[in-house]
């Protein structure tokens, strides 16, 4: 299974949901798009909820894709459109204060 590391405890604690998540997991990654723009939009659609601590992730792996601090404003800038000022400061977990 290639789940990613915050979902592997599902393979002990419900390998049949775990098996369904991972074929979603697997259908999700594949297609034409790279997985630097799949982390981007992943990004933004976790700023557009509210997920901090993911957006923080996404960001950090969309730099190890190659992104630039550029393309991941951007891509929160988009959410930021679309949700509003929630998604703004949620936004603001891609770029730590200096020296943390």
């Amino acid at each position: 299974m290639a789940l990613p590391p915050f979902l592997q405890g599902l393979t002990t604690r419900d390998p049949a949901l775990a098996e369904a998540v991972d074929r979603l997991w697997q259908a999700a990654n594949s297609g034409p798009l790279d997985a630097k723009t799949r982390t981007l939009i992943t990004m933004a659609l976790d700023c557009s909820h509210g997920a901090a601590g993911g957006v923080t992730s996404l960001a950090n792996q969309a730099r190890g894709l190659g992104a630039t601090d550029g393309e991941i404003a951007q891509a929160l800038r988009l959410a930021h459109l679309v949700s509003g000022m929630n998604a703004l400061l949620t936004g603001n977990a891609a770029f730590p204060p200096a020296g943390k």
